[in-house]
């Protein structure tokens, strides 16, 4: 879709009107509506299949079978972060609030020029040309609130989880960029905290003063929320679905990339992927059927060779 093929804009799929953007996946159900995207559409233009239908390989019918529970982007989405763009992985917000010995903010680049350490801000890692992860996802999704709970002796929380699983007719295999790093909860009151980060010295800013509970104290009482005085920092995950770096057809995921043992959907567990498991019993009973057709097969050529020996003496 880039200058050198198509040159779309974003317009050109995400359909405006009245400001309210189509094609946001976290609102939208997975399959969405199947219709043509043609001119006189009325801004639903959401998915893959709007243009290219539910049935988009001409010459491998075994492949539209696929889309009744695989997304189009997980076989045509190999890795994001491609062309030496680099992506975020990780933000640690605990090592923030780090000095050299004069005092002065701590910076490090790393030699593409991705920022690697801040004092403002902490640790951050990236990368180039990243393998998906995959989940079920039926479009819809539920987040982790200010005011929600972080059970007790749970060491990472997600800030967004996936809703969707085999059974359900609306959800497909899709691929997600996950969002790793630390930030900032109350220990006590066991729930993420809103720092007031930008501001000047004296206002409780974290950027002000390097204080994590005076921003904390802030930001919370401005959130109207509940405040121990406590923080301590507690890993995230946030997910992220990848849905517009399609690479060219001849770069699509191959079969074997999914149906091995050791493939891409690995660990996505809950359904019976041929390639990737094995039940015995079900081995076994596929070992005697072949064996048993076999058998067959040298009865049949057995009989027949007896026969036509037969009916050759009986002529002579």
């Amino acid at each position: 879709m880039d200058v050198k093929g198509l040159n779309y804009s974003c317009t050109s799929c995400h359909v405006t009107k009245a400001h309210q953007i189509s094609g946001r996946c976290y609102s939208q159900p997975a399959p969405n509506k199947h219709q043509l995207a043609l001119p006189k559409d009325d801004g639903e233009r959401l998915a893959c299949e709007s243009c290219h239908s539910r049935s988009p390989h001409k010459k491998a019918e075994l492949l539209n079978h696929h889309t009744d529970k695989v997304a189009c982007q997980t076989c045509h989405i190999p890795s994001y972060a491609r062309g030496g763009v680099f992506t975020k992985m990780w933000w640690d917000w605990s090592t923030a609030g780090k000095f050299d010995e004069t005092g002065k903010a701590i910076v490090k680049k790393d030699e593409y020029g991705n920022l690697l350490f801040h004092s403002k801000k902490g640790d951050m890692g990236w990368a180039l040309d990243v393998e998906p992860e995959y989940g079920w996802y039926n479009g819809s999704m539920s987040y982790f609130r200010a005011s929600d709970k972080i059970p007790q002796g749970i060491e990472k929380i997600e800030i967004n989880s996936l809703k969707g699983d085999y059974e359900d007719p609306k959800a497909r295999i899709f691929p997600f960029k996950i969002m790793r790093g630390k930030q900032p909860y109350d220990p006590e009151n066991r729930t993420l905290v809103i720092p007031y980060l930008a501001g000047k010295k004296g206002t409780g800013a974290y950027w002000g003063e390097y204080d994590w509970q005076k921003a904390a104290a802030v930001g919370m009482r401005e959130a109207g929320l509940p405040f121990s005085g406590k923080v301590d920092f507690i890993e995230s995950d946030m997910y992220w679905p990848i849905t517009h770096m399609v690479a060219p057809k001849e770069q699509a995921l191959s079969c074997e990339a999914c149906h091995s043992r050791n493939g891409r959907l690995a660990n996505l567990d809950g359904f019976y992927l041929p390639g990737r498991d094995r039940w015995p019993w079900l081995d076994r009973l596929a070992w005697m059927a072949l064996g048993l057709t076999l058998l067959g097969l040298l009865l049949h050529g057995g009989l027949r060779f007896i026969s036509s020996g037969r009916k050759k003496g009986g002529q002579s």
